[in-house]
C-alpha cells in the first residue's frame, strides 16, 4: 500500500513543491506589502514557465492546476452558514440574484462586440458577478477547455484582482458622495466588489456594521457559485457545446464538497478554530493552484490577449456597479 502511494506521489512531487514554494513566497510578499497574494503567485509562477514543458515538474503542476484548484474551491463552503445569509432578507437576495444574472448577461452581450468567445464571456461575467478569482477558477474547471482557456483564466484573475483593489479604495468614497446610509454602503460594497478580501477591507473602512453587512452580502454571492455552475453544466449537457467532452457531471465532486460544508456549517455551530483552519487550507490550495497556472502560462501568451479582454471585464464591472446603485435608488431596502 505504502509502495503504491509512493509510486503515485513521486512523479508529482517536483511540480507540487514548485507550486507550493511559489505560493509561500507570494503569501509572504502579500502579507509584507499588503498586496493581492494571487497576483504575486501569478507573476512569480510565470517566471518559472520554462520548467513546465517536458520536465520533471510537468505532472505536479498539472495536478496542482486541476485537483488542488478544485479542492480549494470546494473548501470555500466552510465560510457560509444559511443563518448568516438570511440577514439580507428576501428583497436583498432577489436583488443580488438579479445582479448576478444581469452581469453575466452583460458579458455575453459585450464579448461578441470585441470578437471574444462565449467561454471568455462566462469566465469574466461569472468572476465579476460572483466572487472574483475563485469563481473564475471554478467556472474554468467545468467548461470545455480549448487552447485559450488557461490563458483567459489567468487574465481574468489578474483583471478582477486589480479592479477589486481599485474598487476597495474608490467605492466607499463614491457611495458616501452619493449619500447612501451606512447599511446601504455595506450592501453595495458586498454586491459590487469582486474579491472577498477587498470587500472586507472596504466595508470595515466605513464602519463595523457596514463591514458586517458587506461580508454577509458577499457571502451570499459566493453561495450562488454552485447554482451558477449547475446551470452552466445543464446548458452544456443539453446543447452541442458540451459534445465530445464525455458525460459532464451535474455536480462535480468539489461542488458537492462545497455544499456539504455549507450544510454542516448551517446545521451545527462549528468551532471557530476549525473554520479558520479550513479557510486557511482553502486559501492555500487556491494560491498554489494559481501559482501552477502561472507556471503553465508564458508572458508572451498573456500579452497576446489584446485590449478587448480588459474592455469586457471593465464593462461588466461598471454594469454591476450601475445596476446595484440603481437597485438601491429605486427599491426601498435597507
Amino acid at each position: 500500500m505504502m509502495d503504491r502511494a509512493r509510486t503515485a506521489i513521486a512523479p508529482l512531487a517536483p511540480g507540487l513543491m514548485l507550486a507550493a514554494t511559489i505560493a509561500a513566497a507570494a503569501s509572504f510578499l502579500g502579507a509584507h506589502y499588503d498586496a493581492p497574494v494571487m497576483l504575486f503567485a501569478l507573476l512569480i509562477g510565470m517566471a518559472f514557465n520554462f520548467l513546465h514543458k517536458d520536465g520533471p515538474c510537468h505532472a505536479g503542476i498539472e495536478f496542482a492546476a486541476k485537483f488542488i484548484l478544485r479542492l480549494g474551491v470546494g473548501l470555500l463552503g466552510i465560510r457560509i452558514a444559511l443563518d448568516d445569509l438570511a440577514q439580507i432578507g428576501l428583497s436583498g437576495a432577489a436583488i443580488l440574484a438579479g445582479l448576478i444574472v444581469l452581469t453575466i448577461t452583460t458579458g455575453f452581450i459585450a464579448a461578441p462586440l470585441f470578437r471574444r468567445q462565449w467561454r471568455f464571456a462566462l469566465l469574466t461575467g461569472g468572476s465579476v458577478a460572483i466572487c472574483g478569482a475563485s469563481a473564475a477558477l471554478a467556472i474554468a474547471a467545468v467548461i470545455p477547455h480549448n487552447d485559450k482557456t488557461e490563458r483567459n483564466t489567468l487574465f481574468t484573475v489578474i483583471a478582477v484582482t486589480a479592479l477589486s483593489t481599485i474598487a476597495m479604495v474608490l467605492y466607499p468614497l463614491l457611495f458616501q458622495v452619493l449619500g447612501f446610509s451606512e447599511l446601504q454602503q455595506g450592501f453595495l460594497l458586498g454586491a459590487t466588489i469582486h474579491d472577498v478580501a477587498q470587500v472586507v477591507g472596504a466595508g470595515f473602512s466605513v464602519s463595523d456594521r457596514a463591514g458586517e453587512i458587506a461580508t454577509i452580502t458577499k457571502l451570499f454571492r459566493v453561495a450562488m457559485l454552485p447554482v451558477i455552475l449547475i446551470a452552466v453544466v445543464l446548458v452544456l449537457r443539453m446543447t452541442q457545446i458540451g459534445k465530445g467532452e464525455g458525460r459532464i457531471p451535474l455536480l462535480p465532486w468539489f461542488m458537492m464538497l462545497f455544499l456539504a460544508l455549507v450544510g454542516i456549517g448551517s446545521a451545527v455551530e462549528l468551532p471557530q478554530g476549525l473554520v479558520a483552519q479550513v479557510e486557511t487550507a482553502s486559501r492555500a490550495c487556491l494560491v498554489t493552484a494559481i501559482a501552477a497556472l502561472g507556471v503553465k502560462t508564458s508572458l508572451k501568451a498573456l500579452r497576446e490577449v489584446g485590449g478587448g479582454h480588459l474592455a469586457i471585464v471593465v464593462i461588466e464591472t461598471l454594469a454591476l456597479l450601475g445596476l446595484a446603485i440603481g437597485a438601491l435608488l429605486f427599491l426601498d431596502i435597507f
